[in-house]
């Protein structure tokens, strides 16, 4: 996945807002929460996304995909995209869009009514 069709698919969740950061991280975030992370060192992708514990256990030793550094070495799940072959695009989308819920789901029930997201 291309940074355009990160930030393509990133910027159509609800109530997003994104911000380059970290040394030119594309940083996506809802509620003022970071749910996913783009970055590109050289050609190959490096996209970060919260999971549950259940998919971090199942994601984190295949082929592609690592442990996010920095965040799932202080205990948090993320995982971080960052080679081939990873997940085809359509189930990055999924978990990225899954991303997005846990962390919409973590904040406050007002906060979550204020961005339109209380179901």
């Amino acid at each position: 996945m291309t940074h355009d069709k990160f930030n393509a698919f990133c910027a159509t969740l609800p109530a997003t807002s994104y911000v380059v950061q970290w040394g030119g991280a594309h940083v996506w975030k809802v509620g003022g929460k970071v749910f996913a992370i783009g970055g590109w060192p050289g050609d190959q992708p490096g996209i970060t996304f919260k999971v549950s514990p259940i998919a971090y256990e199942m994601l984190k030793d295949q082929p592609g995909l690592r442990p996010a550094p920095y965040l799932a070495s202080r205990g948090m799940k993320w995982i971080q995209h960052y080679a081939r072959p990873g997940l085809p695009e359509r189930e990055l989308k999924d978990y990225l869009r899954r991303s997005h819920q846990i962390v919409a789901l973590g904040l406050s029930k007002k906060r979550q009514r204020e961005l339109g997201l209380a179901q």
